[in-house]
This record gives structure tokens, sequence and C-alpha cells, in this order.
């Protein structure tokens, strides 16, 4: 897989790894459009991270809502920039859905998600990021988002034994799984080279790609 025929390229992984500031250089090199997840936006945020159980349903249907209005945007043709990339995939909103809904409010998520899905197209490759604990929990301290400073240690480990679960038995399009707990993206730019490289030559199917760095 060459990059040049990626049309839409998707970055995922846990809350911390780096999906935005990876998106948001790979859009910058290669002339793309960026499609960002919008957090910012919803109203429930901050109240989920202070009371899950009430507050779940509330979040997660915005979520889901804000989600599929970007992706219904995405069919819009973009004639000065033929690329996108984006750093969330639709599908990935059931992985928040099966960790924080109730089995009820899951019942009413489902019939939702399907009708929606089916209009939503999918990524020609999906790069999963993965990191470390410390690493994930080091860098949501440090660009200080207010309402993710409930976020506990439990709430990280959990979501990423989802995220795992998840992307390990993934097969909607191709998918690189990256180990980036040594890699910096940001401030290395031999780093984002590297990925690239990766990307650019991605035979198909599932690639796990560990770099070997000090």
């Amino acid at each position: 897989m060459s990059l040049k025929d990626v049309h839409h390229l998707a970055i995922e992984g846990v809350i911390g790894v780096g999906k935005t500031s990876l998106a948001r250089l790979l859009a910058d090199r290669l002339d793309a459009r960026l499609l960002l997840e919008k957090h910012d936006e919803n109203p429930f945020l901050e109240d989920f991270y202070k009371d899950p159980a009430r507050y779940s349903f509330q979040t997660q249907l915005f979520f889901l809502l804000s989600r599929f209005q970007q992706q219904q945007d995405l069919l819009q043709q973009d004639v000065f920039h033929p690329q996108t990339v984006s750093d969330y995939i639709f599908a990935k909103d059931k992985i928040f859905a099966y960790l924080n809904l109730t089995d009820r409010e899951l019942q009413l998520y489902e019939r939702i998600f399907v009708t929606m899905e089916k209009t939503v197209t999918r990524p020609d490759l999906v790069v999963y990021l993965q990191s470390s604990q410390p690493r994930l929990m080091q860098n949501i301290r440090q660009r200080g988002r207010p309402y993710e400073r409930l976020i506990t240690e439990e709430y990280i480990a959990s979501l990423a034994e989802a995220y795992n679960h998840f992307f390990f038995h993934f097969q909607d399009c191709p998918l690189l799984v990256v180990n980036s707990s040594k890699l910096d993206f940001v401030h290395r730019a031999q780093d984002l080279d590297t990925l690239i490289q990766q990307i650019d030559r991605h035979p198909g199917g599932m690639v796990f790609f560990n770099p070997d760095l000090p």
C-alpha cells in the first residue's frame, strides 16, 4: 500500500496516546484535510468523569451524534485536499459504549448506532497507537484539560484493555499497530519519517510495528 493511495488515514488509540498531535503532523505533511474529534463541545464530559454512572448515556449519545455528523461531512469531496487524516474512526464509539453503558442503555444505543453506521465510510488505513500506562497518564496531566483531571489510572487501564480487544479483532480495513511508547512525533522529525515509511510500505491486513529505539 502506497501512502498516495490512502485517501482516508485514521489515527486511533487510548486517551493521551497522541492521536491528535500525530494527525495534525500527518495532515500538514500530506497537505490533507484534517478531521478532529470535538471533545470540548461535549457538555456532559466533565460530569461524566465526576459521576460516570449518571452521565454515561448522555455523554455517549452526544459523542455518537457529533461523530456521525462529522462523518457525513466527509462525504463532501474536497478538491483542494484529496486526502483526509482523522484522529478517530466512527466504529470506535462502541468501545466507550460497551465500557460505560448499562445493558438497557446498550440496547437503545445499538439500534441508533446500526442505523448510522450504514452511511459511514471506512478509512483506507488505521494507525493504532499503543503506549505504556505511565506515559498515557503523563501526557494527560501535561496537556491539562480541565475535564480530564478526574481521569483515573484504573479507567485508563480498562480503556486500554478494551481498545486492544477491539483492534485485535478489527477487520474493517488495513491496520498498522504501533508501539509508540518511545516515539516522539512532535519533537523528533525522524520518528514521524519512520512512521510514514511504515505506512508507505504497508502490505495490507494487520501489521505490528515495534521500533527498535533505546
